[in-house]
């Protein structure tokens, strides 16, 4: 198949993905579920548009899951991974395992062979990372107690595909033995220890020398291609030494997060991820036959019930266990009802090349109600909470001495946001560390987020005229904006993706030149400070305190000389 017949075939795929998306966000349903229905109607089973390009399309979607995975890993250092705390490291390792445990065994107890009960465990084990939290960072949730544990849990699932895959294709092969299955998963940790510190060299000592000794800094486009070199380079080199190229997507973005430049990398890849991401929920789609679900329903609908119900219970007295109250450990569950990305990598591997009819028909049960539970997934999300406070009026919720419910403190916003750390900026902040303001620094210099960070504030670098890295940094949350940049052009630029993000924030903007005021003025600012101005009220300020110091002094002397 040639090239053209390729780019045919996307064209065609991505305009009904846009069609799809655009018609379910005017219905307030979220544009994944378009995609995941554009796939499902233009896919080998329906129409059969762009038939024969089913592996193009997975190994796009492939590289579409590595690249929200490496944004991910971005946001989240080991720091911060380990502050998730122990509902994401100890509850996200104990519910693969039970998953694995319970799903696996009824399996194999029903009569499956070792490897297809051992796979339909892991198929259960996983959710959509990609899915979940692009649902609760539409819907400003991740911050949340328990967008929070769902994260923690999402990451833990991540981290095990390696493990699970290596399991499931060594009884594959016949290797059942323990000590075969061990020497092959210490064979792939040693890999992927080696990566990680392989990754962990060029981001604090490779990447930093090369950023000072170049003009990338001063070149956006340069930025941009080194964004895309680590990203997809994170992940080919994940591949290539045979591991998941998600997970080294992933690590190679968590490894990047404590650089400066993180925020700045993770905005830059957002067109690319969101191209990708969107193909992996078409190709999605496209696995499922609308005829086989039509027939099967019934089966459809038990094994989803039975598998995504017992899933949200788990997960759900997991989350309990340590101590959460029911709200939020139903909500956590609920977001995690559904089957991952991960899920159809293992079911196409075990089931879907072997010839054996019982195997086709548990791929494509597996493959339906995956797709419904995804389907399902934007509507639970935005329920989870709703549903999780169900509990708390029925009197289940953690409740003090007095009897009164216990609630969740409130997320801590960014405060104020300055955008622009010259000496303007500098400045300003003065007044604002007095009165005990939470200030959060953007700036594209690196030497400006530096002098910020040395004086305890929170700082990134970045291009505020970003949306993404708005969006990543709460602007809708935070009390005020400030913006101290010079150049009018760019000011107008960040005060108007404000304004698409969060149209009532108060914003205070430097206006260098008295000529460009009335463009910031009509970008949106609310207050502006106009130098001219200021500069002439300040010289005239100074001109009279000079003249009358000067007079004062004339009339002493005259008074001296009498």
């Amino acid at each position: 198949m040639d090239f053209w017949t390729i780019l045919s075939g996307m064209l065609v795929l991505l305009a009904a993905a846009l069609v799809a998306g655009v018609v379910f966000e005017r219905l307030g349903q979220g544009a994944v579920l378009g995609y995941l229905l554009a796939g499902l109607v233009l896919g080998p089973h329906a129409l059969g548009v762009a038939a024969g390009q089913n592996e193009v399309v997975s190994n796009l979607a492939e590289l579409g899951v590595a690249l929200l995975l490496f944004a991910i890993g971005l946001e989240f250092s080991l720091k911060r991974l380990w502050r998730l705390g122990p509902v994401g490291l100890v509850g996200g390792s104990v519910q693969v395992g039970v998953t694995v445990l319970l799903a696996g065994g009824a399996a194999w107890l029903w009569g499956l062979r070792p490897q297809a009960a051992v796979a339909i465990g892991a198929i259960a084990a996983f959710s959509s990372t990609a899915c979940v939290l692009r649902v609760l960072a539409e819907r400003g949730q991740i911050d949340s107690v328990h967008g929070r544990n769902a994260l923690g849990m999402l990451l833990l699932q991540d981290l095990a595909v390696v493990p699970l895959v290596l399991v499931v294709t060594m009884l594959g092969h016949g290797a059942v033995d323990t000590g075969g299955l061990l020497l092959g998963i210490a064979r792939s940790a040693g890999i992927f220890l080696g990566m990680t510190v392989g990754f962990w060299l060029v981001a604090n000592f490779i990447l930093p020398r090369f950023l000072r000794a170049s003009v990338l800094l001063a070149n956006r486009e340069l930025l941009i291609l080194l964004a895309a070199l680590l990203s997809l380079g994170s992940a080919w080199t994940a591949h290539a030494l045979g591991i998941s190229p998600a997970l080294g997507a992933f690590v190679g973005g968590m490894v990047l997060a404590e650089s400066p430049y993180a925020v700045q990398v993770r905005a830059d890849i957002g067109p690319l991820r969101t191209l990708f991401v969107t193909l992996f929920f078409v190709s999605i789609g496209m696995l499922g036959d609308p005829a086989w679900i039509a027939a099967n329903v019934g089966a459809v609908l038990a094994a989803g019930s039975i598998l995504i119900g017992g899933k949200i219970i788990l997960v759900a007295l997991i989350v309990r266990a340590f101590r959460h109250p029911w709200p939020e450990a139903v909500a956590t569950a609920v977001c995690l009802g559904q089957f991952g990305e991960f899920s159809f990598i293992i079911a196409g591997q075990v089931f879907l090349h072997t010839g054996n009819i019982q195997d086709r028909w548990l791929f494509d049960l597996f493959v339906s109600v995956s797709i419904i539970s995804l389907l399902l997934t934007p509507y639970l999300v935005r329920i989870a909470p709703g549903l999780g406070q169900l509990f708390t009026a029925r009197g289940t919720g953690q409740r003090d001495a007095t009897g009164r419910i216990l609630r969740s403190p409130p997320v801590e916003g960014p405060g104020v946001i300055v955008i622009g750390f010259g000496l303007a900026g500098q400045t300003l902040v003065e007044p604002l560390l007095r009165h005990r303001h939470r200030i959060t620094v953007i700036d594209f210099q690196a030497a400006n987020v530096q002098l910020a960070q040395n004086r305890g504030l929170e700082a990134v670098i970045g291009d505020a005229r970003n949306r993404d890295l708005l969006e990543h940094l709460h602007v809708r949350d935070a009390t005020a904006v400030v913006v101290a940049l010079p150049d009018h052009q760019t000011v107008t630029a960040v005060i108007h993706q404000i304004r698409v993000l969060a149209p009532g924030m108060p914003i205070v903007a430097r206006a260098r030149y008295h000529r460009f005021a009335h463009e910031i003025v009509a970008a949106g600012a609310s207050v502006v400070v106009d130098e001219e101005q200021q500069i002439g009220h300040r010289l005239g300020m100074a001109t009279r305190h000079l003249l009358r110091h000067s007079a004062d002094r004339a009339s002493a002397k005259l008074r001296a000389q009498d």
